[in-house]
């Protein structure tokens, strides 16, 4: 005997509770935390406790000053990008860190959450995706430009929308 379409079940599976899927949902959310933000967060908090203790986060504070002073940030907000190449997990928590440290304000955070978003993981998608890919080289630089490019519009109309909000 056949059963009318819409109650068979697929592949003699028995049909998973609500409870089951909210578990295993909640179980693979756990791993990609443990297995994948945490350690970007480490490396974002190691990324500038090094650069402190060193006193490159100056450094660069006075170099990158002008160029960061366009979209309303201090220098020292570059290291957020630096993090941010390796992982847009890592940026967020290096924001985060120099927000807590009162380096940053929660406007120039917001600010900054936009490169880690847009160009995040630069290095490694760039790796994964367009070497492994095997991309033809004529295109590999607009490729690794377009997000870099698409962050600095991102930062400059965030910077203008808080500006107009008044929230700068």
């Amino acid at each position: 005997m056949s059963q009318p379409a819409g109650n068979t079940v697929e592949n003699n599976k028995p049909k998973k509770s609500t409870v089951e899927i909210f578990m295993n949902g909640a179980k693979k959310g756990f791993y990609i935390g443990v297995e994948q933000i945490l350690p970007a967060m480490i490396m974002g908090y190691m990324i500038v406790t090094f650069l402190q203790l060193t006193g490159l986060v100056d450094l660069f504070g006075k170099v990158f000053g002008p160029v960061m002073g366009l979209f309303g940030l201090p220098g020292e907000s570059v290291v957020v990008l630096i993090s941010a190449f390796f992982a847009k997990a890592a940026g967020a928590a290096t924001a985060a860190n120099l927000f807590a440290q009162g380096m940053i304000t929660a406007s120039q955070a917001t600010i900054l959450i936009i490169p880690c978003m847009l160009m995040g993981t630069l290095v490694g998608h760039y790796a994964r995706i367009v070497l492994v890919a095997n991309t033809s080289a004529k295109y590999r630089g607009i490729m690794l430009l377009v997000p870099i490019f698409d962050s600095i519009v991102g930062m400059l109309l965030m910077r203008l929308f808080l500006t107009v909000t008044g929230n700068v």
